[in-house]
């Protein structure tokens, strides 16, 4: 399931990983979220009889057009992609594999973030499946977002839908509920790109900050204000609102998170004193990078 609205450039190319998964068979639904650019004409392009195109009339939200997606879905397996991101041409695969093996209805695996050029600039390992499992109450510790997980389809039916009311957050809500009833399988590889960019993180900060606290009710779970604070500290450094990202950050810091907090100045510091450079000359994992190199770099000649 793929939601779009506005970003027909991106699409192409999230397509374009999509459909050039291995070894196994698939449909990819994209949900167009009430476009006005060249969107539905680029869909029409298409000649992949995988690809099926919905349309809503106008903008319904990403957690509607996912619903609206898994709705329509005729396989075993779901998956969703944002119209930014990118999978490995084996991500989907070793997902199903990882989950036949352990006998577990869902599963993640590890994530780089991309810029607008393809380049990497970052990412970590992921946690192992009981570190997901004991934390995901407090913190939303899958990474690369609503790209990642690939689920069952009748788990997600037993679990889901999207909560609408979300901003930000709905992905990591949907995650508390699937590890209420049991814990994932993993794949400990790079095989999903993030990107990062100024336009891809809401920077309403209150909407945010509500869900935090709609997710705290229903789960009776108390989040760890430090790690949400720094979150959306990154957001606004990403979209150029330095001023209300020193607020956030600082805020990060009084909630125990100052040593990271520290680390990320230390990094910006060093990424503006290299203005001129790859802000991937120096990633805190380089291993785990350049596990991602070979496959991301190839959407860089598509």
């Amino acid at each position: 399931m793929i939601p779009t609205r506005n970003r027909c450039d991106w699409l192409r190319l999230t397509l374009h990983a999509v459909l050039r998964q291995r070894d196994v068979d698939l449909e990819a639904i994209v949900v167009d979220d009430g476009s006005t650019d060249d969107t539905a004409e680029m869909l029409a392009e298409v000649s992949d009889p995988r690809v099926r195109a919905i349309r809503h009339g106008s903008s319904r939200g990403v957690s509607a057009s996912r619903n609206d997606g898994a709705a329509e879905a005729q396989g075993e397996w779901v998956a969703f992609v944002d119209d930014d991101d990118l999978w490995a041409p084996e991500k989907l695969a070793l997902q199903v594999e990882a989950a036949d093996t352990t006998g577990r209805p869902w599963v993640y695996t590890g994530s780089v973030n991309v810029d607008d050029q393809g380049r990497i600039v970052g990412g970590n390992p992921p946690l192992p499946p009981e570190d997901v499992t004991r934390l995901i109450g407090r913190q939303n510790v899958i990474p690369g977002g609503g790209s990642n997980v690939v689920v069952r389809r009748d788990e997600f039916e037993r679990v889901g839908p999207f909560d609408v009311r979300l901003k930000n957050t709905e992905d990591w809500e949907l995650w508390i509920r699937l590890a209420d009833r049991g814990p994932p399988a993993w794949v400990p590889r790079p095989l999903m790109a993030y990107r990062v960019h100024s336009a891809n993180a809401s920077l309403d900060v209150a909407a945010i900050l509500e869900g935090v606290s709609l997710i705290e009710r229903r789960h009776g779970t108390t989040a760890d204000r430090g790690v949400i604070h720094r979150w959306i500290g990154e957001l606004c450094l990403r979209t150029g609102h330095r001023g209300q990202a020193v607020k956030h950050l600082t805020l990060a810091a009084l909630h125990g998170q100052a040593t990271n907090v520290t680390g990320d100045v230390v990094r910006m510091l060093g990424r503006h004193m290299r203005s001129n450079r790859s802000a991937a000359d120096s990633p805190r994992h380089p291993e785990w990078v350049e596990q991602a190199r070979t496959w991301v770099e190839e959407f860089s000649r598509t």
